[in-house]
């Protein structure tokens, strides 16, 4: 049997074969899609076939990769009726996360009912689907083939070239899907027309939730959220969101990262969010944001790359997460936040970012300090620090709004021509601009006591953290790059002998300025082929990174967290 890492090479290997070449999507072998509520009658999902040996096994053994960590945070100060609307939210949220799984994969119920193994069954409820999300999105289950680069946003036998000389109004929507009428021809449905009874209940519960709202700011922004899960219409709740700045509970809800339709990165997936805010740290981070102008300002690159001014309404602020549903749930799990993502709002406000600390606080705990005690070299690990790994992650959010949201040519955004490469180069961007910003922040003295080196260091191990996620992974194609990057400009040596890697300061600094200015420039160009080939080059594990990856396995380090969350964990 193949070790994961090896599995994880041969499935970023054919991923990238795929790109460089430019192929057009062929039909999946066996693709499970369940039509939504008024949507045409489509075949349905096949069921799972008897128990395959070798796929229990790897189930049980990949569920190991992630340990249970409790969510829940300090609620004592929040009024009887404030309790009462987290039970709402959360309520509403398990409607996001149905909504998720018909999107991912379809009928969750049909699949989990058919699996009788305990193992195979909870894996598939981690990863919302019979695919292992951190291993290149490998089928477990026997009798379901690969997984649709569309999931379930688009009919599974749907190619590139009929979507793209359909005539529909609306197909390139983020908030609709794709099916197929009676006689075969593709149709488009609205979100709000597609999973009507859902949304509706979902609505529903967000007005009740915002009669128990004590800030008004707030209340007004479950309404119009409830208003815009009807309408498909999401920028003025988007806009209203980004006023917000009292109040003490937060929830982030509704269709909202692409990162799930790996066909065209063009439709939004469901999910949700219920926050608590720590007053105390977002003190301390407000004023970040102040920099962003005269950031944008020194990017190193051209200037007609750095033209865009970023909105001056941006706000920064940690929280403690109580809640996660639907697609920031499913897999690798989320622990910061930069929204919204409509190009229009973040010129005219900016963005918010939400620093979700108690998750953070557990990854760095669980999985970022082993990482470092079996790879970073003895000397450097005292420069391992939860705060230097938060204020990482915190300028990571940032930094998406530096750069370019729009093409030089004027033919559109940049996520409009990245398309599917969108989403890796947008987080690799953001991940490289951060420390960019620590750099020139620290250089300025406004980051206190904490050193470079920390940050360098606690970087780096990171870097192993999510590379860990694996070529399905926007974020984990984002890590490949910037490792091979970075060992092709000798940012960081290691040494033969122990395996245990050391941060040379210079050249990281060197290599990140590079980095920078290459993935800006392709952003500003819109350069698809450009992004293709990078990934090509330097998106994959190679030999050496495998091997030391495969260290990490064999000392049991999980690759993320599973929560034990809901109502019962916060007493309510």
């Amino acid at each position: 049997m193949r070790t994961g890492v090896e599995r994880l090479l041969l499935a970023i290997g054919a991923t990238m074969v795929l790109a460089a070449c430019g192929q057009k999507d062929q039909p999946a072998a066996i693709a499970p899609t369940a039509p939504p509520a008024a949507a045409p009658v489509e075949a349905p999902a096949p069921a799972p076939e008897s128990p395959d040996n070798a796929m229990t096994q790897y189930a049980s053994e990949r569920l190991g990769i992630y340990t249970p960590v409790r969510l829940s945070a300090d609620l004592s100060h929040l009024s009887a009726g404030q309790r009462e609307m987290i039970g709402l939210l959360i309520a509403a949220s398990d409607i996001m996360d149905d909504l998720f799984w018909q999107q991912a994969y379809g009928d969750r119920d049909q699949l989990l009912d058919a699996i009788d193994h305990a193992d195979t069954r909870e894996f598939a409820r981690i990863n919302y689907g019979p695919w292992d999300r951190l291993d290149g999105d490998r089928s477990f289950v026997s009798g379901v083939g690969e997984k649709p680069k569309g999931a379930n946003f688009y009919p599974p036998d749907m190619t590139r070239a009929e979507f793209e000389g359909a005539d529909l109004e609306g197909k390139s929507s983020l908030y609709s899907i794709l099916r197929r009428d009676a006689d075969g021809a593709l149709r488009v449905l609205r979100y709000s027309e597609a999973y009507a009874d859902e949304l509706g209940r979902a609505a529903e519960l967000l007005r009740q939730a915002s009669q128990l709202a004590e800030d008004e700011d707030f209340a007004g922004y479950l309404r119009m959220r409830a208003a815009a899960l009807l309408s498909d219409d999401y920028q003025p709740s988007d806009l209203a969101w980004m006023d917000m700045k009292s109040n003490p509970i937060d929830v982030v809800i509704g269709p909202i990262e692409t990162y799930e339709d790996k066909l065209f990165g063009a439709k939004a997936a469901f999910e949700s969010y219920v926050l608590i805010k720590d007053l105390e740290w977002s003190a301390r981070l407000a004023r970040y944001t102040d920099f962003l102008p005269a950031l944008q300002e020194g990017l190193p690159v051209a200037a007609e790359y750095r033209a865009e001014v970023p909105g001056t309404d941006s706000d920064l602020n940690a929280y403690d997460v109580v809640y996660y549903a639907g697609d920031c749930n499913a897999g690798s799990k989320t622990i910061a936040i930069n929204l919204p993502n409509d190009e229009q709002v973040q010129a005219q406000k900016g963005t918010r970012r939400l620093q979700l600390k108690n998750a953070m606080r557990a990854k760095f705990d669980e999985i970022l300090v082993p990482i470092s005690e079996v790879l970073i070299a003895e000397d450097q690990r005292k420069y391992i620090t939860f705060d230097a790994f938060f204020a990482n992650t915190m300028f990571h959010e940032v930094a998406h709004g530096l750069g370019i949201r729009n093409t030089l040519d004027g033919s559109g955004t940049v996520r409009e021509a990245l398309q599917d490469t969108a989403s890796a180069i947008e987080e690799g961007k953001a991940d490289i601009l951060g420390l960019y910003m620590i750099t020139r922040l620290h250089e300025q003295g406004e980051l206190g006591d904490t050193t470079l080196e920390e940050y360098y260091v606690t970087f780096m191990a990171s870097i192993f953290r999510s590379v860990r996620f694996g070529a399905s992974s926007a974020h984990g194609r984002a890590n490949m790059v910037r490792f091979n990057f970075f060992q092709d400009a000798g940012a960081f040596r290691r040494d033969p002998a122990s395996g245990l890697y050391s941060i040379d300061m210079d050249a990281m600094q060197k290599a990140m300025t590079e980095l920078s200015r290459k993935l800006l420039t392709l952003q500003g160009d819109g350069d698809y082929a450009g992004v293709q080939q990078l990934l090509a080059e330097l998106g994959m594990v190679r030999p050496g990174l495998a091997a030391d990856l495969q260290r990490l396995a064999d000392a049991e380090i999980p690759v993320d967290v599973v929560f034990e969350q809901g109502a019962e964990v916060l007493g309510l």
